[in-house]
């Protein structure tokens, strides 16, 4: 279901990324990295049949309430290592 969702965001007008990832230390525990071009494109989102699916089938797959933290930024620069 995760593939899909990603691969269907991925698509979506105004997403600019949209990936997951399974943690290193815990295999349970998956985390979305998501950046959308505007608000309005996050709106957007979470109204698609596809963010719908994966929203009504979370229930049944979590063994409890899932940490949504959202950043809003301004400014990102790359670094150079």
């Amino acid at each position: 279901m995760i593939e899909t969702l990603a691969e269907h965001s991925r698509a979506e007008d105004g997403v600019i990324e949209y990936r997951a990832a399974v943690d290193a230390e815990d295999p349970n525990l998956l985390r979305f990295f998501e950046r959308y071009e505007d608000e309005a494109a996050f709106g957007a989102h979470s109204e698609t049949d596809h963010f719908g699916e994966f929203a009504a089938a979370l229930p049944d797959l979590l063994a409890g309430e899932p940490e949504v933290v959202r950043f809003d930024v301004s400014e990102a620069t790359e670094l150079d290592l």
